[in-house]
């Protein structure tokens, strides 16, 4: 890691930090992809599936069998089933507590306002494929829009060269009731979910991580379907002083350049822990060098993380200053990896600094509010003067009539 003051210019870097590289020609790639899915559905699906996923599908073969998800539960450790319950319901009672209730107001004179609260009608919910199963996106993506009542739920993750999805992925999903999966990954699958197949049914909204690929796929489709966020690779910036421990920073830094891409940063008051964690340390990442702890934290606001740990003594004291964070995370013993897998929020979170505007994953993302006017005759004509006022001034004939006509 790179020891820099508060002052250096590479500070302005992290600042202005951007995931994407070669923009215009991932543009124009994916915008092709799109494009040909838009208008050939399945078999676009088909061919780039063969293409990036090394396996022939059938139109058929796209969406998951009842049978592949019963094999899948004869090739997993069955006692994985109870630790995943366990964290099912830590996420539920997370998110329940976010649940919003419709209201009204009324007044004297007959007026009424008001907001309907009603859950999205159909959600895309992106997994990836690696290395390792993505387990926890399944659980951290599906309950919340369970819990806000969306109906259907699909489920899309690209197949192995066998043709098939990782079967702790299919288990988890049944485990939530998640009753369509299919197999496609990339930018294809988001624009399957976006325009729709014949196999795949378009959706309202696409929720989930992915590579630069789906990322600005899901950017590009945004407009004809909500998405959660464009998000970039994940990030970690530690607040720590003279007193904290350097064997948790150094671990939870390197739990983070576990990461491909990811930014693991420390921010620290002490030059002697500073030089400490860089000994332990590879070239990945930062260290920033501050004058104390409040101008730690003000940094930190500015580069507005996805994760945040403050390894101080008492760190609530210091989580009132917190204005930009994705999640934060107090103490010794609350290392990102509880809040990614076990503890309960989501940890689908904001990314590049976009935490100045998003937050993480929530019960809200999957619910939409229409808003209700209900007024009286009496309660029109009070407000008919101001509100004729205001229409004149913007020169709307048409309007203008249209509340005369009520008392004419």
């Amino acid at each position: 890691m790179e020891i820099i003051r508060f002052t250096s210019k590479k500070l302005d870097k992290i600042l202005n930090r951007s995931f994407l590289k070669n923009r215009r020609k991932i543009e124009a790639k994916v915008a092709n992809i799109i494009n040909d899915v838009r208008l050939s559905g399945d078999e676009a699906l088909i061919k780039y599936t063969k293409k990036f996923d090394h396996i022939k599908l059938s139109p058929r073969q796209l969406r998951v069998s009842e049978s592949e998800i019963s094999a899948a539960y004869q090739n997993i450790n069955p006692e994985i089933i109870s630790a995943l319950k366990l964290v099912i319901e830590n996420v539920n009672r997370f998110y329940r507590k976010q649940l919003k209730k419709s209201w009204r107001i009324k007044d004297g004179d007959g007026a009424t306002l008001g907001e309907n609260y009603r859950a999205l009608e159909s959600v895309g919910i992106y997994i990836p494929a690696g290395q390792a199963p993505l387990v926890s996106t399944v659980y951290m993506t599906v309950l919340p829009a369970k819990i806000a009542g969306v109906e259907r739920i699909a489920l899309i993750s690209p197949p192995d060269i066998h043709g098939n999805i990782n079967p702790y992925i299919l288990v988890m999903a049944n485990l939530l009731k998640v009753n369509e999966i299919y197999k496609a990954g990339g930018a294809q699958a988001i624009a399957a979910l976006a325009f729709g197949t014949r196999t795949i049914p378009k959706v309202d909204k696409i929720v989930g991580p992915g590579n630069i690929y789906v990322t600005e796929t899901k950017r590009q489709v945004f407009g004809y379907v909500d998405i959660d966020m464009v998000a970039g690779p994940t990030e970690l910036v530690v607040i720590a002083n003279r007193l904290s421990d350097p064997k948790l920073i150094i671990a939870d830094l390197k739990a983070q350049a576990e990461h491909l891409g990811s930014l693991p940063i420390l921010i620290t008051n002490s030059r002697a822990l500073a030089k400490e964690v860089k000994l332990k340390m590879d070239d990945h990442g930062f260290i920033i060098v501050t004058k104390n702890l409040e101008q730690a934290v003000e940094i930190a606001n500015k580069i507005a993380p996805e994760h945040l740990e403050i390894l101080v003594n008492n760190p609530k004291k210091w989580l009132r200053y917190v204005k930009n964070a994705g999640a934060v995370f107090l103490g010794p013993y609350s290392p990102v990896a509880v809040g990614d897998y076990f503890a309960g929020p989501s940890h689908v979170l904001p990314t590049n600094g976009t935490a100045r505007f998003f937050s993480g994953l929530g019960v809200s993302d999957f619910i939409k509010s229409t808003h209700i006017i209900s007024y009286s005759r009496k309660t029109l004509e009070k407000a008919r003067e101001p509100l004729e006022k205001i229409i004149a001034l913007e020169g709307l004939k048409e309007h203008l009539n249209s509340v005369k006509a009520r008392f004419e």
